[in-house]
């Protein structure tokens, strides 16, 4: 019920921005972007689970596990760094409203939201890659339904403690930097909204 509910109304958002011309400015064009990433989002491992529920299984295959982690990586990383360029759209629409053309136009808008799916890329590809070529010892098959890294990690045979390290320390270094972009993005809002006259003056 929930999964249906979620596609139906990131459908009808894209449907709506898509077919709205007064809609087609940088806000709805990034939250189209978004509706897009969480519709991929919930399929990568909800159809999973329902499936495996229905056949009674818990097990996940290797090539399964693997497009789970990347598309589950991919999508969860462009989603954080959207959210950190919706959050300079805000910026510059409240804080800087005569440059808000000039500095979001059409072109840097999808470079925006280019530069936002390319980076979730990487950071897929580069965990993905590091995660499975680790040699496995204890079988390559995961007793659940939804595939994760540190479950992976105790399968293989080599000591991973470097390569746990290393993932934190990435994962933390994309988390805390998208963090940090927002909450100043909304600080300088905050403080450009206070500025502004009331009209009891």
């Amino acid at each position: 019920g929930i999964y249906l509910a979620a596609l139906l109304g990131n459908g009808l958002i894209i449907i709506t921005i898509d077919c709205d011309q007064r809609l087609h400015t940088p806000m709805y064009f990034f939250l189209l972007n978004r509706s897009v990433i969480d519709l991929g989002n919930i399929s990568t491992t909800v159809p999973k689970s329902k499936a495996n529920s229905l056949w009674d299984t818990r097990a996940i295959s290797y090539t399964g596990c693997v497009a789970q982690v990347f598309f589950f990586l991919f999508l969860v990383s462009a989603d954080y760094c959207l959210l950190t360029v919706m959050a300079y759209d805000r910026y510059v629409a409240i804080c800087h409203p005569l440059h808000y053309e000039t500095l979001l136009g059409s072109r840097a808008c999808v470079h925006m939201a280019a530069a936002a799916w390319a980076s979730g890329f990487l950071y897929a590809v580069l965990h993905t890659a590091n995660t499975f070529s680790l040699p496995l010892c204890h079988g390559n098959a995961v007793d659940q339904f939804f595939c994760e890294i540190p479950q992976i990690l105790k399968l293989s045979c080599s000591d991973a403690y470097l390569r746990e390290i290393g993932l934190i320390v990435v994962s933390f270094s994309l988390g805390f930097g998208c963090f940090v972009f927002i909450v100043v993005s909304y600080v300088q809002i905050f403080r450009a909204v206070l500025r502004i006259p009331s009209e009891q003056g």
